[in-house]
C-alpha cells in the first residue's frame, strides 16, 4: 500500500557534498517520524537523521554539523544534505518513514523501509 522511492547518493571524495531523497506514496493518512538509517555488510542499521512531523530532529553525534535533514509534509518526502563527507560515511542509506495508511474502512500503522541507496566517499 505504501512505497518509499529514494535518490541521490553516489560516489564522491572526501570533503564533498551529495544529497540523498525520499518520497513516500501510496493510500497514506499521515507520516510520524521519517528519516534516514545507514547499514554496511551485515552490520545492525544504525540512525543517522529523522524528523517529526512536527519538526524535531535527531542526529547521530558522527553527522552533527555536517548532514541537515529536511522534510516536506505536504509531498511526504524527506531529504538529506550531507556536507564535508568522510570516508567512514560510505554506506548503504535507507529511506525509513512511520505510517499511518488507509486500509479498508480503517486505518493502519506501520514502519516502511526504501530499498537502500549507496554512498561511496574516498580518500
Amino acid at each position: 500500500q505504501v512505497q518509499l522511492v529514494e535518490s541521490g547518493g553516489g560516489s564522491v571524495q572526501a570533503g564533498g557534498s551529495l544529497r540523498l531523497s525520499c518520497a513516500a506514496s501510496g493510500n497514506i493518512i499521515s507520516i510520524a517520524d521519517m528519516g534516514w538509517y545507514r547499514q554496511v555488510l551485515d552490520k545492525q542499521r544504525e540512525l543517522v537523521a529523522t524528523m517529526t512531523s512536527g519538526g524535531t530532529t535527531k542526529y547521530a553525534d558522527s553527522v552533527m554539523g555536517r548532514f541537515t535533514i529536511s522534510r516536506d509534509n505536504a509531498k511526504n518526502t524527506v531529504s538529506l544534505q550531507m556536507n564535508s563527507l568522510k570516508p567512514e560515511d560510505t554506506d548503504d542509506y535507507y529511506c525509513q518513514a512511520d505510517v499511518t495508511y488507509s486500509f479498508g474502512r480503517g486505518s493502519r500503522r506501520r514502519v516502511y523501509w526504501g530499498q537502500g541507496t549507496q554512498v561511496t566517499v574516498s580518500s
